[in-house]
């Protein structure tokens, strides 16, 4: 099991039962103590847990569950949908375009079966299944796949994003702020985001308004990289405005 796939493990069983000890944790997931120490260590950093006299507690309740795909996939849904519409707008036939893994783009992935001839990168078999009946040209990174969700992820994922060109990368993410820009809990998930902002001329983050003005410890790309952010209507999106060229919140009357 990869370090970032059993942090996450360790955030859901303390979601779950509330506080371990580290000796639970390394019986849990089959590791020594030693290891889960580095985990906690690393998770302690980043503020997603508190030590406590003989364990763990989750430190509050904006953790990122960024790998729990089934759990994010249900939450802000209605949100989420009209992000992904909105954002399917700006898609014309015969567009190659990037699209990053997640449950936001996963939606708006959806919404391109009514485009034509489409050349599409993604690192999400999810999504390369749903538009496996399209006529568009599907290109799957190679990579490692998480368990827990769909991703593909590591060196051959950034290797294979490196010798490709897109107009467009569609990008999801835990966690942005106009300050920092987006920015994720996990080093592991960093390299393969950043490779597809550099490979593309134009950058949409598509992020429902949870994940706005949240700084991760790992930075992914400044403000400045990002040409379009669409999220729906719930927050003052006025700091974005001055940094970001396109800022459009959807209207979630229409929910």
């Amino acid at each position: 099991m990869l370090p970032a796939e059993r942090e996450q493990k360790i955030i859901s069983y303390l979601q779950q039962y509330k506080t371990a000890t580290v000796h639970t944790l390394a019986q849990e997931f089959n590791v020594h103590d030693a290891t889960i120490r580095r985990d906690l260590n690393k998770l302690e950093k980043f503020n997603q847990i508190k030590r406590t006299h003989g364990g763990v507690i989750l430190n509050n309740n904006d953790v990122y569950d960024e790998l729990n795909f089934d759990d994010r996939a249900t939450t802000f849904l209605d949100e989420k949908l009209l992000i992904g519409k909105k954002a399917a707008e700006f898609v014309n036939d015969y567009d190659t375009i990037i699209i990053d893994s997640g449950s936001t783009t996963l939606l708006f992935a959806k919404e391109l079966l009514n485009k034509q001839h489409l050349t599409i990168i993604t690192n999400d078999i999810h999504m390369a299944s749903i538009l496996r009946s399209s006529n568009h040209k599907v290109i799957v990174t190679g990579g490692v796949l998480y368990t827990n969700n769909y991703v593909l992820n590591g060196f051959l994922t950034t290797d294979t994003l490196k010798s490709m060109n897109a107009l467009k990368a569609f990008i999801a993410t835990p966690a942005v702020d106009a300050i920092n820009g987006i920015t994720h809990f996990s080093e592991d998930f960093v390299p393969a985001k950043r490779q597809m902002i550099e490979q593309a001329k134009e950058v949409y983050l598509l992020t429902d308004s949870s994940k706005l003005d949240k700084v991760a410890f790992y930075q992914v790309c400044p403000p400045t990289k990002i040409h379009t952010l669409i999220t729906d209507d719930y927050q003052d999106l006025s700091a974005y405005r001055n940094v970001i060229p396109n800022v459009i919140a959807v209207d979630t009357s229409q929910k």
